[in-house]
């Protein structure tokens, strides 16, 4: 049975894929770095911060680290700030609350990022934890994200619902022995399917509470 919903926050809860991917873009070239649409496909695939510079950069301090990921999301936020939701987000995370379905947030973000955009779209009230990219060592496609969520929500995994929209995350979800619900466009759809998602949407407009619960059935 459906105890608990764990979401992605970047192409699930808000529609931030674009200012992320333009605020990393800016960020490398800034750094020397000329990178390519597939070049970038890396931080598409929802990785933390940590993997996303080493990919680029090689080895990092942990200082060089802290440093550029500050310079990182000066950027986002510079952008973020026209950000909306993901379509019908708001209503299901109304009907769950209105059930009593506990939910929680599962980012590869840092911390300051997730709280920062749950502020600036006042959904915070629906969470009763936020588990960030800063709080585990080993990022997506590694479970720890999602296994810490929901021990904080106190329910057992198989009763756990993973929505995500990346193939890393998919295989989190299922490294976790979560169900998965899968957002993402007609594009990219089947690679989340081939990951081990139960179903794909495009987003939340024609999904409910019933049909959610249904992937458990």
């Amino acid at each position: 049975m459906l105890g608990g919903v764990i979401f992605d926050m970047d192409g699930v809860i808000v529609d931030s894929h674009g200012i992320h991917i333009k605020a990393w873009r800016e960020f490398l070239r800034a750094k020397g770095c000329l990178v390519t649409d597939s070049d970038l496909d890396f931080v598409r695939d929802g990785r933390k911060k940590e993997d996303i510079l080493r990919h680029f950069f090689g080895d990092l301090t942990q200082d060089q680290i802290q440093t550029f990921g500050r310079q990182k999301e000066l950027l986002f936020k510079d952008e973020a700030k026209g950000i909306d939701t993901i379509p019908g987000i708001r209503q299901l995370l109304d009907e769950f609350n209105r059930a009593g379905i506990p939910m929680a947030i599962g980012s590869s973000g840092s911390g300051g990022r997730v709280q920062y955009i749950l502020e600036l779209l006042q959904l915070g009230k629906y969470f009763a934890t936020v588990v960030s990219g800063d709080e585990v060592a080993m990022g997506k496609p590694d479970p720890a994200i999602f296994r810490k969520a929901a021990r904080d929500l106190q329910i057992r995994p198989m009763d756990s619902l993973v929505v995500e929209d990346s193939v890393s995350g998919v295989l989190a979800a299922k490294a976790a022995g979560m169900k998965c619900l899968g957002i993402a466009n007609d594009r990219h759809a089947d690679a989340l399917l081939q990951a081990g998602a139960s179903e794909v949407l495009p987003n939340f407009m024609n999904t409910s509470l019933r049909k959610v619960q249904a992937l458990f059935r």
